[in-house]
């Protein structure tokens, strides 16, 4: 058997900036054993596998050690493959997940956009593990799918070593920490050890998190986040209440074929 194999940059305007996700397009579903090993041989944050189905496309995302509801960066690079690679002439794209519904995708010049639902955060109490393994006392935290850690500035969010083994002790699939951005409205960074991924380089999905949270607390619908990894992503935000728009561009690294 023969897989297309397509490892491209997500929010990013430049190879080797963003966020890599491996994509593999297939005529019919495998079993998921064989998905997982694929994305462990990958060895990136997570690798996506879609299926068009008549007007959508399914789609489900592996992480090197689980398969993940929802992830951001890689939909954002599926996307980018169906327009470019497979020429795809519609603007709009329908993406369906077994664990997440309905995703809406669209192409708007150089940017594609994608509509997910929003995951707004509720206040926790603060563990002291968490401060522990971050190394810094938070001045908020919340929570959705991800543990929400917020900070006074930006400067904060840079300095932070994490202690993965103590995080990974977390009950939480992910750590979002974040602040206020100097040359963005906010910025962030993302760490998921229990998945295998100790800091991912840009995550879309935290951002339907960390969305309605800025956007209540800076009072603008629309909004700039980055990414502060050592990579960098740029992303555009827009809060619609109830679901969230994030938009970035991306670019082709590499393509291939898997042999199995």
């Amino acid at each position: 058997m023969k897989i297309p194999l397509y490892q491209v940059d997500a929010f990013t305007d430049q190879v080797f900036g963003g966020n890599p996700a491996a994509v593999c397009p297939l005529k019919e579903w495998i079993d998921s054993d064989t998905m997982q090993k694929i994305a462990q041989e990958n060895n990136l944050s997570e690798t996506a596998f879609f299926v068009q189905k008549n007007d959508a496309f399914e789609i489900r995302w592996f992480t090197p050690k689980v398969e993940i509801n929802l992830a951001g960066h890689p939909t954002l690079a599926t996307a980018w493959v169906i327009y470019n690679e497979l020429n795809y002439q519609n603007d709009k794209i329908r993406f369906v997940s077994p664990l997440s519904g309905e995703l809406l995708i669209e192409r708007t010049d150089q940017l594609i956009c994608m509509n997910f639902p929003a995951n707004k955060p509720v206040p926790v109490t603060k563990d002291q593990l968490l401060t522990e393994a971050l190394g810094k006392e938070p001045s908020e935290v919340l929570k959705s799918r991800d543990l929400l850690v917020i900070y006074k500035n930006q400067s904060d969010i840079e300095k932070i070593t994490p202690d993965f083994a103590l995080l990974a002790k977390l009950d939480t699939f992910g750590i979002i920490i974040s602040a206020p951005g100097e040359k963005a409205d906010f910025v962030s960074r993302f760490f998921a050890p229990r998945a295998g991924v100790n800091e991912d380089p840009v995550t879309g999905s935290a951002h339907t998190t960390l969305i309605p949270y800025w956007a209540e607390k800076l009072n603008k619908t629309k909004l700039n986040a980055i990414q502060i990894s050592e990579r960098t992503g740029k992303l555009q935000c827009e809060y619609l209440g109830n679901r969230v728009k994030i938009s970035g561009e991306a670019k082709m690294f590499m393509k291939g074929e898997i042999i199995l």
